[in-house]
């Protein structure tokens, strides 16, 4: 651990540095308009790990932005960890909220930062993150300390789904072999209390659409003859959740995991204030499903949210109409064992059902992507906590991600490996909004800890 130290502090001012650089580049994969910066970062991406140690490194075309493989093997007989990552960066609009430019990275002291932060676009989602582990093979190979192979992998689409990922993964599968996969792209609870996230909810997002009459009406002349497109969505939306916010789509929850008591317990160690919780929020109260406390509402049960919902007149003043259609998109947050293919299926066939004979519904499913769970007492998860306990000197807290990273569910189906998610980020950092952040405490304690993880997953496997 001390050699690790040392050349972290040997060499943190090179490492921030070379991370202000990457940071520096807007690869926006959502927006074409920055194309050429994201080839330029996959690039960068590809000359910072053959600086760093890697034997072979390339850059992999694809149906979309290429892929960066490259990998490190001692000894074919030795585990290999596999690395994945994302170069790409989500937009940085609404600019004129940020205190800085977006890719014009600057170090700021906060109260959460004391040590300071990078403040850019990326610097925690994933860049900064990705480069722990760049500058983690370094410190293994310049200090003779690398215990098993290694294999990168950091693909630029996961800010627009990932799809040449899926099709890269299909086609490499023996190139992706490894013992178990590596991911950094999610966060901790705290500075003080690091946690590893073990599990991830899956998602099926549609869009519905209510159609009444062929056209939009005068509300005084057909006001309550015919059927209301909005009003009938409305009451259809409304009735998808019961008193106890209890989902009513039949089906729904016969796939879905009950956690123990005990699993609970363990989860319910995570600090957390209720109090400010909603004080962040300016709530006067929290709203979910009956039986279950906030942290398990948004984490271990599947979820049913309206996220957008329009029709009719919506210009100033007054139109008097009954609108013609009616829409909403609707995401159902899924837990593990439900398929989001099946739900999305349920939720169609349900909401089609429970439509007035007035107006016809049309459901068209967007994407989606399955949950995913890293037990506890795997090999992987244990080495994971062996280094988080030796670098802040408490064990970490298993705590499960109301989001999803659907990757993660493909990696198992066609790599057969389990994931360990070691995130360094903090939920403050603002990520896909303005004046996003990374803590350089966060950024340095991450290349400190990723090589024990190695240490004690190669340990760990004899």
């Amino acid at each position: 651990m001390e050699n690790i130290k040392s050349y972290v502090q040997q060499h943190k001012d090179r490492f921030i540095n070379e991370l202000i650089e990457l940071l520096k580049i807007p690869s926006v994969s959502a927006d074409t308009a920055y194309s050429q910066d994201v080839i330029d970062t996959a690039e960068a991406v590809k000359e910072s790990l053959t600086k760093a140690g890697c034997d072979f490194v390339e850059i992999c075309d694809t149906p979309g932005y290429p892929i960066i493989y490259g990998e490190k093997i001692i000894d074919p007989n030795l585990p290999t960890v596999l690395v994945y990552g994302h170069y790409d960066v989500q937009p940085p609009d609404p600019i004129e909220l940020w205190t800085s430019p977006p890719f014009e990275p600057v170090i700021k002291k906060t109260e959460i930062h004391p040590e300071g932060a990078i403040f850019a676009r990326g610097a925690c989602d994933d860049k900064g993150q990705m480069y722990m582990h760049v500058k983690a093979l370094e410190l293994m190979v310049q200090t003779n300390t690398l215990p098993c192979n290694v294999k990168f992998m950091i693909e630029g689409e996961e800010e627009v789904g990932s799809a040449s990922l899926a099709w890269f993964v299909e086609r490499n599968q023996e190139k992706l072999k490894n013992d178990v996969i590596l991911i950094s792209d999610t966060g901790m609870i705290s500075n003080q209390q690091p946690s590893i996230t073990t599990g991830l909810r899956g998602l099926s997002y549609v869009e519905v659409e209510v159609t009444g009459p062929n056209r939009d009406l005068h509300s005084g002349l057909y006001g309550g003859a015919v059927a209301n497109p909005i009003n009938v969505l409305a009451k259809m939306i409304a009735s998808l959740h019961d008193e106890d916010n209890h989902i009513t789509i039949p089906g729904f929850y016969d796939k879905v995991q009950e956690l123990s008591a005990e699993e609970r317990a363990e989860m319910a160690k995570a600090p957390f204030s209720l109090e400010k919780y909603k004080k962040a929020l300016d709530l006067n109260d929290v709203y979910g499903e009956k039986g279950y406390v906030t942290n398990e509402r948004n984490s271990i049960r599947p979820t049913l949210d309206v996220n957008g919902i329009w029709g009719g007149y919506q210009g100033e003043g007054a139109k008097t109409v009954i609108a013609s259609k009616a829409f909403a998109k609707i995401s159902m947050r899924l837990v593990p064992n439900q398929d989001w293919h099946e739900i999305t299926e349920l939720f169609t066939k349900h909401f089609t059902s429970i439509a007035p004979s007035g107006v016809t519904v049309k459901v068209t499913p967007h994407h989606g992507g399955q949950g995913y769970v890293t037990p506890i007492d795997s090999v992987g998860y244990q080495a994971a906590n062996k280094a988080y306990t030796e670098t802040f000197g408490v064990p970490a807290i298993p705590v499960r991600s109301g989001g999803s990273i659907p990757i993660v569910a493909l990696f198992e189906k066609e790599l057969k490996s389990k994931t360990i998610l070691m995130g360094f980020g903090l939920d403050s950092d603002a990520i896909h909004s303005p004046n996003e952040h990374f803590g350089i405490f966060n950024f340095l304690k991450g290349i400190e800890t990723i090589p024990l993880f190695y240490k004690y997953f190669v340990e760990l496997s004899k």
